[in-house]
C-alpha cells in the first residue's frame, strides 16, 4: 500500500486535479490519498486557505463576508463544472455556509473549522471525480476515522490512539481520499496543524496503515541542496536521511513540513518527494540509512526569526542545576528552546522570536535576575540560523573550520556556532540581513569548488 499526499499547487484547478487522478490510478498500490486545499493558479492568484482565513476574520469582526464567501464557492464551482461533477456542489456549498455561519464560542476553534474547509472540499471533489471516471473512491472524514489531536502550549500533537483508529483505512473499498491539515479534539472540535500540515497528515496515515512508501507530491522535481530561489541550477539530492531532512526542514527547507517525518520515521517508512507536473522524474527518497553519498554536505538552509537569551555568571559551571533552573523559567512561559550553546561562565538560549514575545522576555529576564543571582542577562533579536547538514561530515576533518572561514572571508560575522552531538549538522547564527548571502557563500564553498 502506498500513501500519496498532493500539495496545493498540484490541486489548484481542474486540469491539475486530472493530473493527480492520472497519477493515482497509474499504480494500484496507491490506496490512500491525502489532499491539500487548492493553491495558486497564477502568480497573482490567492490560495484558498488564505481566502478562508480572511473570511473567518471578517465573520469574527461582525461582517457577513459575502464577497469572500462567493469567491471561495466560485473557486470550487469552477473546478467542479470543469470536471463535470456538479452534483457535489450543493454538499460543498452547504458545508461552507454551515461552518462560517455557526455561533462562535471559541474564536480559535472557529478559525480552525473555517481553515479546514479547503482540504475538506477538495477531498470531496477528488473523490467525486474518481468515481465519475469509473474508479471507486470514498471521501474519508478525519472524524469518522478517528484522527484525534491535542494541543499543549500551541503545539499540535496526534494522540497515540489515532493510529489504531486510522489503521482501518486499509479496509476501505477502493481509494480513500482523506483531507489533510486537520483532525479533531477528543471533544469533537476541529483542530488544524500549522500551515503545510497536510504533510503531517500524510505521514500519520502512512504510519497507521504501515505503508510501503509515503509519496509527497509537490511542484519540484526533487529536493535540492539549497533553495532554488537563491542559486542557479542547485545540486539535486537523490537520497537523504530522516535526520538530515529534519535538520534542513527546521532551518527553512520548505519542501516538507518540519514535523512531517516523525510518524514515518517511527515506522521506518521511506518518504518519496515527487513532482506532479513531471512524474517521470526519480525525485528524492528520504530514508533511515543512505546508500548514496553524492557530496560531503547534503544541504544548506537558513531561516530568519530567531533570538538569543544570553546569561553570564562567574563560576556558572560550578553551580549544580543552573541550566535546569533557566530552562524551568522558560518552560513556565510555555516556550521550548532551539539550541543552547554555552561556555564555562555563560549560556545562550536560542528561541524563536515569534514565540519569545516582548512581554515574555520582560518576565523571563526579571525572574532570571531575581532568582539566579546572575552577573548579566540580555537579549539579541533579529538573528538568522544558517545550517550545513550532511552525514558524511561526521567522518571528515575540518568541515566546520572550512565553513567558518568561507563566511569570514565574505565579511559575515558569526554570532553563534553550534554543532550537534550527532555531528551531522553545524549551526551558524548571523544577523538576519546576512541570511541568504550566508547560504549562497556556503553553497559556493561546498558545491561550486
Amino acid at each position: 500500500m502506498i500513501v500519496s499526499k498532493f500539495g496545493g499547487s498540484s490541486l489548484a484547478d481542474a486540469s491539475q486535479i486530472q493530473k493527480v487522478c492520472d497519477i493515482i490510478i497509474a499504480n494500484s498500490e496507491r490506496k490512500v490519498v491525502v489532499v491539500s486545499a487548492p493553491g495558486v493558479r497564477t502568480a497573482n492568484d490567492t490560495k484558498v486557505t488564505d481566502l478562508l482565513i480572511a473570511l473567518g476574520k471578517e465573520r469574527l469582526s461582525g461582517s457577513d463576508g459575502e464577497v469572500l464567501f462567493n469567491r471561495i464557492t466560485e473557486r470550487f464551482s469552477d473546478i467542479a463544472v470543469a470536471l463535470r461533477i456538479e452534483d457535489v456542489l450543493p454538499v460543498i456549498k452547504k458545508h461552507i455556509s454551515d461552518t462560517v455561519s455557526q455561533p462562535v464560542s471559541n474564536p480559535d476553534r472557529f478559525m480552525d473549522a473555517v481553515k479546514s474547509l479547503g482540504e475538506h472540499c477538495c477531498a470531496r471533489i477528488v473523490a467525486a471525480y474518481l468515481n465519475r471516471i469509473g474508479i471507486k473512491a470514498k471521501f474519508c472524514d478525519p472524524k469518522e476515522f478517528g484522527l484525534l489531536l491535542s494541543s499543549t502550549f500551541g503545539r499540535i500533537r496526534v494522540l497515540p490512539k489515532s493510529y489504531e483508529h486510522l489503521s482501518k483505512l486499509r479496509d476501505v473499498e477502493g481509494i480513500c481520499v482523506f483531507p489533510g491539515f486537520y483532525g479533531y479534539t477528543p471533544e469533537g472540535e476541529i483542530m488544524t496543524f500549522s500551515r503545510g500540515g497536510s504533510d503531517v497528515t500524510g505521514s500519520i496515515l502512512a504510519a497507521a496503515v504501515e505503508a510501503q512508501v509515503y509519496e509527497n507530491w509537490t511542484d519540484v522535481d526533487c529536493v535540492y541542496a539549497v533553495n532554488p530561489k537563491l542559486v542557479n541550477h542547485p545540486f539535486p539530492i537523490r537520497e537523504i536521511t530522516y535526520a538530515e531532512m529534519r535538520e534542513l526542514a527546521y532551518a527553512g527547507f520548505t519542501v516538507l513540513h518540519e514535523e512531517a517525518l516523525y510518524p514515518a520515521f517511527q515506522k521506518g517508512i521511506p518518504v518519496h518527494i515527487r513532482n506532479t507536473n513531471n512524474p517521470s522524474r526519480d525525485g528524492t527518497y528520504i530514508v533511515a540509512k543512505r546508500s548514496v553519498y553524492d557530496s560531503l554536505v547534503t544541504g544548506i538552509a537558513g531561516e530568519n526569526g530567531f533570538c538569543t537569551l544570553n546569561i553570564k555568571k562567574y563560576l556558572m559551571n560550578r553551580e549544580v542545576g543552573f541550566a535546569v533552573k533557566v530552562l524551568s523559567i522558560i518552560a513556565d512561559e510555555g516556550l521550548s528552546f532551539e539550541h543552547m550553546p554555552s561556555g564555562i561562565d555563560s549560556i545562550s538560549i536560542v528561541l524563536r522570536g515569534s514565540d519569545f514575545t516582548i512581554d515574555k522576555e520582560d518576565r523571563i529576564v526579571d525572574r532570571i535576575r531575581k532568582e539566579l543571582n546572575i552577573d548579566d542577562v540580555f537579549v539579541h533579536r533579529n538573528l538568522a540560523i544558517v545550517m550545513i547538514v550532511g552525514e558524511a561530515m561526521a567522518n571528515t576533518v575540518g568541515t566546520t573550520a572550512r565553513a567558518a572561514q568561507a563566511l569570514s572571508k565574505a565579511g559575515i560575522n558569526l554570532e553563534i556556532i553550534n554543532q550537534g552531538a550527532s555531528e551531522i549538522s553545524v549551526m551558524f547564527g548571523v544577523r538576519e540581513e546576512y541570511c541568504n548571502y550566508a547560504v549562497r557563500v556556503l553553497y559556493n564553498e561546498f558545491f561550486n569548488k
